[in-house]
This record gives structure tokens, sequence and C-alpha cells, in this order.
């Protein structure tokens, strides 16, 4: 089982939600957190409620300058855990450039930034932990999940080529593909969420996960066999079963 004591991290998105969660998991098991998002005030925030040491970096993984300017500063971290993310339910129909572009900017291509500045240093030392954040909606497209579906798929599959890459490097690549965890981004839809959970919850999984040698966890389990299911699913059948939302 893989020890966090001593170990230094950056959690990347960790100022709310399931990031919060995970981060008090992390330091209560001694850790030692860079705890980054965009707002500065929530950062103090989450720092002061953590039992173990902890320090703010504000960073906008949006920005190739913010996040290079964020490295500058950060120093040799062990571990990488890339939560953040940004979500606006959208259909075909209703397309929104910008927000579809912000999703695809901060889930994906942020995930990009924020790994990219700190594996060159963990390949040179030849150890590490980098732990990418996907989603049960990343296996396969869905209605209403333009900009979302695709940039979730985007961050599973990097994950995936990193833990190609690096398996038997000496750094360890894991991936958590968590279902709907009650947060401001989930209490923007207006349809049922089944086996919805509490980030406290969602964050004890995948604390379990890291502190396992398994690449890959996919949860809540039950409602994960539907997503994971689906990608042997042939068209006709799989769109029959996620018809078009709304009208």
């Amino acid at each position: 089982m893989r020890s966090f004591a001593g170990k230094r991290y950056w959690l990347v998105g960790a100022s709310e939600g399931l990031g919060l969660a995970l981060a008090r998991l992390m330091s209560e098991a001694g850790a030692e957190l860079i705890l980054s998002a965009r707002s500065a005030d929530a950062l103090e925030a989450a720092v002061a409620s953590l039992p173990g040491k902890a320090t703010a970096l504000p960073v906008d993984v949006g920005s190739s300058d913010s996040v290079a300017q964020a490295a500058a500063t950060l120093g040799e971290v062990d571990g990488i855990v890339f939560l953040a993310g940004v979500y606006w339910p959208m259909r075909a129909q209703d397309w929104d450039a910008q927000a579809a572009e912000a999703m695809a900017n901060v889930n994906f291509t942020g995930c990009i930034r924020a790994v990219g500045a700190v594996l060159p240093g963990m390949v040179a030392r030849g150890r590490g932990h980098v732990v990418v954040t996907g989603s049960l909606s990343g296996f396969r497209g869905l209605p209403g999940a333009i900009g979302y579906a695709a940039s979730k798929a985007g961050t599973m599959v990097l994950a995936e080529s990193l833990y190609a890459d690096l398996r038997q490097s000496g750094i360890a690549v894991q991936l958590a593909n968590p279902g709907f965890i009650r947060t401001r981004l989930t209490a923007k839809n207006d349809f049922s969420m089944p086996f919805i959970m509490e980030p406290e919850a969602a964050a004890r999984i995948m604390f379990r996960h890291m502190q396992s040698g398994r690449f890959k966890v996919s949860f809540p389990t039950a409602f994960s066999w539907l997503f994971r299911g689906s990608q042997v699913l042939p068209d006709w059948l799989y769109y029959r079963m996620f018809p078009p939302r709304g009208a």
C-alpha cells in the first residue's frame, strides 16, 4: 500500500468539492500539500481547514502563463492530482462556443499543462505519482454533454497514454472516473442523477485507489458498469438507451 507520509503533493482544483475532501484525507495521512485553484480566498480557507502542512498556490489551468508562473514557484513534488474542471450542460442545439471551449481548455488542455509542469522533473528523478480525474461521462458520447464528455474523454486517454509510456519507469500513473458528485457543478443539472455521491464518499474511494497499485477505478461500481459496458454495444442499441434530451 502506498504511503503518503512525508510526501509532497500538488492538488490542482482543490478549493472545494471532491478536491478539498481528498485533500483532507491526504493531509490526515501525513502528506504535505500544495493546493491550487483560481480563487486565492477559497484556497486560503481550504488550507486553514487541513490538519497538516499545506500551502495555497493560485493558478488558472486555462492559462499557459499562469501554470508556468505557478510551476516556477512550486518546487519538487512527489505527486500531482488533477481535479480541476468546469461544466455547463449543453446540447448541440444550444451550442455555446465560449462554454464549450472553456470546458476543453480547463478540463483537458489544463490537465496537459499541469501534468507537463511537473512530469519532466519526475522523469529525470525516475520517480513520481500522477493522478488524473476522468469521468463516467468520458466513456462514450452522451446527449446534453457537448464539451464536457469530450473533454473528460481526452483526460482519460491522456492518462492511458501516460500509463502506457511510464509503467515500469518508477512513475505511477492512475486514473479515477467518478460518476455524479454533489457539487456546485452538478447543481446545474435539471435531470435525475442516479447514484449521486457526496464529495467525502467519493474522496474515500479515490484515496483508497491512490493507495493501491491499480491503474484505474470507475465508480460507483454498479453505475459504472453501464458506461464501461456501453463501449461494446452497437450504435443502434446504445443511442436507443440514451435518446436526445429535450426538444
